[in-house]
């Protein structure tokens, strides 16, 4: 999508994304080894009852939704960063997950180089519970031309 396609209100939807246990644990072995995200058997003593997705690769795998179904062809150029970011339930070894995006504001820059959209993202589980809740500000370049 470019940023004239974005308008207040839009709901953008992607996925499902299956997660698995392998994959859990080879991002948390690189980024985030805590016992909980790396050990099946500590895990499943643990607070979590089992083995569970880091929020960072949770994070990532919404990024990477984003990016396949949103982003694919835009002219996005970055981001200043986040308002804020929750992980209100854990990932469980085969999750099916789905990624809501609502657009909060499309503005351009004050420039004009810049397009800006602010924008909450909600990823779910299979089940509809939210796992990830997070509003960001995206760059897009091109802003010279007005939104809808």
């Amino acid at each position: 999508m470019k940023f004239v396609d974005f308008y207040v209100g839009q709901i953008l939807e992607a996925g499902p994304y299956r997660i698995d246990e392998a994959s859990i644990v080879e991002f948390a072995t690189q980024f985030d080894p805590q016992p909980f995200h790396v050990d099946k058997l500590a895990a499943e003593g643990g607070q979590w009852g089992g083995l569970i997705a880091s929020g960072w690769h949770t994070s990532g795998i919404a990024m990477r939704l984003v990016v396949d179904h949103i982003l694919l062809g835009s002219d996005s150029c970055g981001s200043p960063g986040l308002e804020y970011i929750q992980w209100p339930a854990p990932v469980r070894p085969g999750d099916l997950l789905s990624l809501k995006v609502e657009v909060l504001n499309v503005r351009r820059s004050q420039s004009g180089k810049y397009g800006i959209v602010r924008w909450r993202w909600q990823l779910f589980n299979q089940a509809r519970q939210s796992v990830l809740e997070l509003i960001a500000t995206s760059l897009f370049g091109g802003a010279r031309a007005e939104p809808p």
